[in-house]
């Protein structure tokens, strides 16, 4: 299978092993940063060397980090992400066992948190640099198929400009993009929930 071909996560206990908040976070340090040690990971995460590395054997278990021989000496280990398919898809609630539905409602949970904490960092990251954080907000009225067509053209698009990181520009930096949609005729947010207007960074649709 080539890497950016869908590659859909419905494995039950793959999906178990990254619905935790410490495995995703090593996974982000990973992914952005490079190799580390449980022990380099543990002072970051502020957990100790045998938590860290019970999470790291899970995750390698699972094939989402892998060792790296040539660096490990004794019992200091080296990890890095193992080489996955870029385009993960995740199974809807129909596509797994009833059983396995809790797995994936909480694995959206913790993905949801995370979502949660980046949209709070977004209002000082567009103070600090607006060039680096670029947001946008619309209402669109689509049919099913053009919601389709939609999400696979964006998919195609973040593909194609995410690169490795031995293969990208000396100027490059990671950046956290993210996409949702969700009904707008179906319910309305109450009053009391709508940040005010001032609250608000500048729109860039």
């Amino acid at each position: 299978m080539k890497d950016d071909e869908p590659y859909l996560l419905d494995d039950p206990d793959r999906l178990k092993a990254l619905a935790h908040p410490m495995r995703r976070a090593m996974l982000t340090h990973l992914n952005v940063h490079g190799p580390a040690t449980s022990t380099t990971l543990g002072e970051l995460l502020g957990a100790k060397t045998g938590t860290t590395s019970y999470h790291l054997r899970q995750l390698e278990k699972y094939g989402f980090i892998e060792e790296i021989p040539e660096r490990s000496t004794g019992r200091e280990r080296w990890w890095r992400r193992a080489k996955v398919p870029r385009d993960l898809r995740l199974p809807t609630p129909d596509q797994v066992a009833p059983e396995d539905r809790a797995v994936l409602e909480e694995f959206h949970r913790v993905g949801y948190e995370e979502d949660r904490a980046l949209f709070e960092r977004f209002p000082a990251a567009y103070r600090a640099d607006p060039g680096w954080a670029r947001g946008s907000r619309g209402l669109a009225r689509m049919t099913r198929e053009e919601l389709d067509a939609f999400y696979e053209e964006y998919i195609a698009l973040l593909l194609r400009y995410s690169r490795p990181a031995d293969e990208a520009p000396p100027d490059a930096r990671p950046v956290h993009v993210r996409l949702f949609t969700l009904p707008a005729d179906e319910t309305l947010p109450s009053a009391e929930t709508l940040p005010s207007a001032e609250t608000l960074p500048a729109d860039e649709s």
